[in-house]
């Protein structure tokens, strides 16, 4: 919430990258919003949470639908940060706030679209066959659907722009070396963005992957419920807390950085 203020109040971060952090901001939001949904009704139901309800099919789909938000923001940041480093990107294309509003609403509405499917019928509460584990009434192939292909997406986009970030500032000071002209200033910035850059895929790759290896269990694994307790469900709260505290460095990174 403060970064939300904070951005709208301030005229001068009226600019492109800052919807794009706000939206961030909104996605965390709502993780945070759906992650106490799904606490609560551990505290006051903790059966529906491990055997699987009607009740968890809303908390459980607006928690899906949150991350998969905030990976897409996470990707758009990189990739807009890419846009605007890169000199001859930027000959032919300059981000601007339609494209970043057009970044934020196609984004909403695939994370909806994709989150929602099992509230619209892609769930296993009548089909005891298919059915997750970890993540019941959720159907073991739809975690799949979206955990593999957007985790990866996650991991490897941000890397390679962050990656190309830092390659392009270290041409650009060579090519100043090489003229005689003072390196300082980006040699400052290349270390800073490299920091920043290193910092953010970490944080992604520690929150995000304990998840993905869960689904991966989820996926190979053929024991019933009450053979993986408690330890299983434990390892399941701790990944629910990693991509919480995901929500808490995302503005320190992204905002105060």
């Amino acid at each position: 919430c403060t970064v939300i203020f904070t951005r709208l109040a301030t005229r001068d971060l009226h600019k492109p990258i800052s919807i794009l952090f706000c939206n961030l901001a909104v996605s965390d939001l709502f993780t945070s919003f759906s992650g106490f949904w799904i606490s609560m009704l551990f505290i006051t139901n903790p059966d529906i949470t491990i055997f699987g309800s009607q009740d968890m099919l809303a908390p459980y789909a607006l928690y899906t639908t949150s991350i998969l938000s905030t990976i897409y923001n996470l990707v758009s940041i990189g990739i807009e940060r890419y846009l605007a480093v890169a000199e001859s990107m930027r000959a032919r294309f300059r981000v601007a706030r339609n494209h970043s509003i057009a970044v934020v609403f196609v984004s909403w509405v695939l994370a909806f679209f994709l989150g929602c499917l099992p509230l619209m019928g892609w769930n296993c509460l009548h089909a005891q066959r298919n059915i997750s584990v970890l993540y019941s009434p959720f159907c073991v192939n739809y975690l799949v659907l979206i955990t593999m292909p957007n985790v990866v997406v996650a991991f490897l986009v941000p890397l390679f722009t962050y990656l190309r970030i830092i390659l392009i500032l270290r041409k650009r000071k060579l090519r100043m070396q090489a003229c005689g002209q003072a390196t300082g200033t980006y040699k400052s910035a290349e270390t800073q963005v490299a920091r920043t850059s290193i910092s953010i895929w970490l944080l992604a790759l520690v929150s995000y992957a304990p998840f993905l290896a869960g689904v991966i269990f989820d996926a190979t694994n053929q024991r019933c419920h009450t053979d993986l307790y408690p330890g299983v469900y434990i390892f399941r709260n701790c990944t629910a807390m990693l991509i919480t505290i995901t929500c808490l460095g995302n503005p320190l990174l992204y905002t105060l950085r």
